[in-house]
């Protein structure tokens, strides 16, 4: 892994970090400062939906540029993030500001990318890879998986674990796309964006730990990922 973070750190392409926050004072510091261990100087862009604890004052003291989101809800701070990324960059890298995803994984997940221009995004796998059990809650384990099959049935898209909060994106993927997702169903919508763009998705498996702070996610949510599902299907016939 070594030689590949120098490699990444080295290489003749460009990335920008996205993070959606809000009050994410205890885990956002030790996210970036994880990725940047990895990848060197990234710039960071973070999208707060106004966090009423430190948040932006850490991720500010981190030199990330920081802007505000102007509805609530995960795909409502995307929207806004990808309106403000540099279109210039070969690669837009997502992860969660709650210190769950380890950085170490997204070397490798470039690397995909650099030698297959047909992958458009690479994901990264909580489900099959070392899982903290306070991470993933059997509840919500049991509801990715359900949600995993209707996503396949209904969109054609075959993830193992199709909300995974990591991931790296073609960054011309994301041009003139139009959101429609305001909360946490933006992930299968992504997803169905990626492959209706004619690009592959591959996961790799990572480990997952314990959020730092308060966890966003509730299990109604998964009525409104299953709605986008359904949505999506739609949009197709």
């Amino acid at each position: 892994m070594t030689v590949l973070i120098q490699e990444i750190q080295t290489c003749p392409y460009s990335a920008q970090l996205v993070i959606a926050a809000l009050n994410e004072a205890p885990g956002i510091g030790l996210t970036i400062a994880e990725m940047r261990d990895i990848l060197g100087e990234i710039p960071v862009l973070v999208v707060d939906g106004k966090s009423s604890d430190r948040t932006v004052e850490i991720a500010k003291n981190l030199d990330a540029k920081v802007i505000y989101q102007d509805g609530i809800g995960k795909g409502d701070a995307l929207t806004k993030a990808f309106e403000n990324a540099d279109p210039n960059v070969d690669y837009i890298i997502l992860t969660d500001a709650d210190y769950t995803y380890p950085a170490e994984y997204v070397p490798e997940m470039i690397k995909m990318l650099e030698e297959n221009p047909l992958i458009g995004m690479v994901c990264g796998n909580r489900l099959n890879g070392d899982v903290d059990k306070k991470a993933l809650h059997n509840v919500f384990h049991i509801g990715t998986k359900m949600l995993a099959w209707a996503h396949k049935t209904l969109n054609g898209v075959s993830l193992q674990d199709p909300l995974t909060g990591l991931r790296v994106i073609r960054t011309g993927i994301l041009q003139d796309w139009v959101m429609k997702s305001k909360g946490f169903d933006i992930e299968v919508e992504l997803n169905h964006l990626v492959e209706q763009r004619g690009f592959m998705i591959k996961e790799i498996p990572i480990a997952y730990r314990a959020r730092l702070g308060e966890k966003k996610l509730k299990v109604k949510d998964g009525l409104t990922i299953l709605k986008r599902i359904l949505l999506e299907m739609s949009l197709e016939n």
